[in-house]
């Protein structure tokens, strides 16, 4: 097949969360250009339609935006509800908080929110994609974190068990439904260069938050590549799984982060 008609999405439908900044808008860039008309979800309505005009002014496709708090099960559900009928072909569950703070200052509301946002969300999307589409199949991309496999940063726990729970739930998904037509992958980025991380390091300067730069500064020289990622390296091992290219890749955890995790 020609690599044209492998890439192509054309006549397909996908289904991105936290699409209004970072990884989640670099994939819908890609996404749209490569012919998939484009569910956006997030819970910021103004950047989310800022993105919707900006794609809708480049590339020739369907796009909705959803106002979406992807913790709170109900709004997930009724996102799936006014879906009915039309569920995207390929399913990327990007969005994410991170957020530190000490393992021991952890309480319960703050750890439920990490969860609900991080882990529980994809686990309720991977569900509805799956039981809408058991007889079409279909495409999940998750994206977790190089936090996951090698816990760096202190302040993190709650993170990184979220999104360990993310790689557990892609390998169960690929396992169990590989041969009901879906592909399940994950996708581990790092060092990536999102306006969440970038606010962070503006505040740590700010603030003089010591331990925050320090790990920042030991992160930074243990990259093979020697630099940060952008979202939009990310998202084009997203649009690659997405497509024709990757049909044979199943239960894959793929890291996106410079070779951090070979050093």
């Amino acid at each position: 097949m020609p690599i044209r008609k492998l890439i192509s999405l054309k006549g397909k439908s996908s289904l991105v969360t936290g699409a209004a900044s970072g990884i989640g808008e670099a994939t819908a860039h890609r996404l749209a250009e490569a012919g998939s008309d484009l569910y956006l979800v997030d819970i910021n309505e103004e950047k989310l339609h800022d993105v919707k005009k900006s794609l809708s002014e480049i590339y020739d496709v369907a796009i909705e935006a959803f106002k979406i708090d992807l913790g709170k099960k109900n709004e997930v559900d009724s996102l799936w509800e006014e879906l009915k009928g039309r569920e995207p072909d390929i399913l990327v569950n990007n969005a994410g908080i991170y957020n530190f703070r000490d393992f021991i200052e952890v309480d319960e509301p703050f750890l439920r929110k990490t969860l609900a946002v991080n882990l529980e969300s994809i686990f309720w999307m991977c569900q509805h994609m799956i039981s809408s589409r058991m007889d079409s199949g279909g495409t999940i991309i998750n994206v977790s974190s190089i936090e996951a496999i090698l816990p760096f940063a202190k302040g993190l726990v709650h993170y990184d068990i979220s999104k360990i729970g993310v790689i557990g739930l892609t390998r169960a998904l690929a396992r169990e439904y590989g041969r009901r037509g879906f592909r399940v992958n994950a996708v581990v980025p790092g060092g990536i260069e999102t306006p969440s991380v970038e606010k962070l390091k503006k505040e740590a300067i700010l603030k003089l938050k010591l331990d925050i730069i320090k790990t920042g500064s030991i992160f930074k020289n243990r990259l093979p590549l020697g630099r940060m990622g952008k979202p939009d390296e990310v998202a084009r091992i997203i649009l690659v799984l997405a497509t024709d290219l990757a049909s044979y890749v199943n239960g894959a955890i793929i890291p996106v982060d410079g070779g951090f995790l070979s050093s």
